[in-house]
């Protein structure tokens, strides 16, 4: 993939939709914007149960799932902490948390934009979601000992499945 590809889409959530890649991978992020982790590493980990993007190998490169955790079901298991930690995609709807051409909210949003689709005005609320996500880091910082990686687990599965580093 590179930079004036146009990506076909045609998984379980959404068919006919494309996009070009106008960055290089993994490039050109908006200033400010500095994700810890890259999404194969973030299916490597174990994010999301096991249970997302499963159906999107066309779309993304394959590289990504050569180690990803993932399943059919969901599976706590797989997760980084080995913790529940998502809300069904029908909560995200209901709140209206999905925006955009990305049903399957922010982190194939991130998928995406890493790829190097850009779209200036869900860029800039999902990178504004992104910011505000930190405040979780915080609040690791302030309640749990330095080192204590098992200390609110929940809250750190949520910070990775972020891009943010949850082993602060």
């Amino acid at each position: 993939m590179a930079v004036g590809d146009t990506i076909e889409v045609h998984d379980k959530m959404q068919t006919g939709y494309s996009y070009v890649l106008e960055a290089p991978a993994g490039g050109r992020f908006a200033e400010g914007f500095n994700p810890h982790f890259t999404p194969k590493e973030m299916l490597e980990m174990g994010v999301f149960e096991g249970k997302y993007c499963n159906d999107c190998t066309n779309e993304f490169p394959a590289s990504w799932y050569r180690k990803a955790k993932i399943s059919q079901t969901p599976d706590p298991a797989l997760n980084y902490f080995r913790i529940k930690s998502r809300q069904p995609l029908s909560v995200w709807q209901q709140k209206g948390w999905i925006y955009g051409p990305d049903p399957r909210g922010w982190f194939q949003w991130y998928c995406r934009y890493y790829l190097g689709r850009r779209l200036p005005s869900i860029d800039a609320i999902q990178i504004k979601r992104w910011r505000a996500f930190s405040r979780h880091a915080g609040q690791i910082k302030a309640n749990c000992d330095p080192g204590d990686v098992f200390c609110r687990p929940r809250q750190r599965q949520a910070l990775l499945q972020w891009a943010y580093d949850p082993l602060i």
